[in-house]
């Protein structure tokens, strides 16, 4: 069998492959309302193709040190898993009342062996019963596509499916769901940067 094809005949094969979508880059400018760019806020794509793609994420961790929640904000896809290690010398008792995924674990130390399932897309705010300060948001995306602000206010969204999305924004600022940024975007490899201006 003769291993070595004709040049010709590979150029032609390849010719015969259904032509590939190339992933694009979005890079988006989120803004305050007085124009100043903002940290921390997290900016997602949205559309049923992106829905379909989600897959749950490793496990992830809040941690509790120094009784703050490390990290303030953790952005997890639909269905992933959440561990809450207690790293203090005190205990803690993380609960949330979000709609989302309501739930207490109680008076601990360590790590709780069983980590908290978010199913449900949205924001949940956590707290702790014995220190009012300790604040945390778990920000559940029904996408594989999102990113944070740097310190510019600029996020960059890299290896995405060109497509028609809804681009969203939110930050722990934001009051209620109302009030997290939307608007439609068709984004191709020639989409320019995006403006977003928060309430």
């Amino acid at each position: 069998m003769n291993l070595k094809q004709p040049r010709y005949l590979l150029l032609a094969a390849a010719f015969l492959l259904p032509p590939v979508a190339l992933a694009a880059k979005l890079e988006v400018q989120v803004q305050n309302s007085s124009g100043q760019p903002m940290a921390g806020a997290v900016v997602f794509l949205e559309s049923a193709a992106a829905s379909a793609a989600v897959t749950p994420a490793a496990t992830a961790q809040i941690i509790q040190r120094d009784t703050t929640f490390i990290p303030e904000v953790l952005v997890i896809p639909r269905g992933s898993a959440v561990t809450f290690p207690n790293k203090d010398t005190v205990r803690h008792h993380v609960y949330s009342f979000s709609a989302i995924k309501p739930f207490e674990l109680k008076l601990y130390v360590g790590t709780p062996t069983d980590p908290v399932v978010f199913e449900q897309s949205g924001v949940a705010a956590l707290g702790c019963n014995i220190h009012d300060q300790m604040i945390a948001w778990v920000v559940v995306l029904d996408t594989p596509y999102y990113s944070h602000t740097n310190n510019d206010g600029l996020a960059v969204l890299s290896n995405v499916p060109p497509g028609d999305y809804t681009l969203r924004v939110w930050h722990k600022t934001l009051l209620s769901e109302a009030d997290v940024a939307k608007q439609p975007l068709s984004l191709n490899s020639k989409t320019p940067l995006q403006q977003v201006k928060l309430k």
